[in-house]
């Protein structure tokens, strides 16, 4: 497979507080699924260069729950959530950072099938009010998507 480079869309919805992000991968809907769902991959590419991923409790299954610490520089973020649902070409779960603990997203993630080896992930994350929404397009999680998106596809083409 190819290591080409694709650009991520993230779009803010004017009418309800979700943010919709779409990318196209040169990898199959299993090996995108087998990525967001096994622990040691997930920690290998989430998030911005440098930064260091710690599993701590990992069960992605339907009605699991999951929690990671991500560090640099002596800082450490803290994340949590539950998957609702994890099906063949879907994950839906929510994602707290521990720093909101008020904030709570329901995320869906869609893997679609383009053919040829290829698939068009469909990630959307409804946040609880569009200042929070906001909050969240303005911390500067474009770049961590854009970061941990290149080290996914640098470990799917390694697999």
């Amino acid at each position: 497979m190819s290591t080409t480079s694709h650009a991520v869309t993230i779009e803010a919805d004017p009418t309800v507080p979700i943010i919709r992000m779409t990318r196209d991968f040169d990898a199959t809907p299993a090996q995108l699924m087998r990525a967001h769902t096994d622990p040691d991959l997930f920690a290998r590419w989430v998030g911005p260069d440098g930064m260091r991923t710690t599993i701590l409790d990992w069960d992605a299954t339907t009605g699991g729950r999951w929690r990671y610490v991500a560090g640099r520089d002596g800082e450490e973020y803290g994340f949590h959530g539950c998957f609702h649902h994890v099906g063949e070409d879907r994950i839906v779960q929510t994602f707290t950072f521990d720093g909101q603990p008020d904030g709570v997203a329901l995320e869906t993630l869609r893997f679609e099938d383009l053919g040829d080896g290829r698939t068009r992930l469909h990630a959307q994350s409804l946040v609880d009010s569009f200042e929070g929404r906001d909050q969240w397009l303005a911390s500067g999680m474009e770049t961590g998507v854009e970061e941990g998106y290149a080290k996914l596809d640098a470990l799917i083409a390694e697999l």
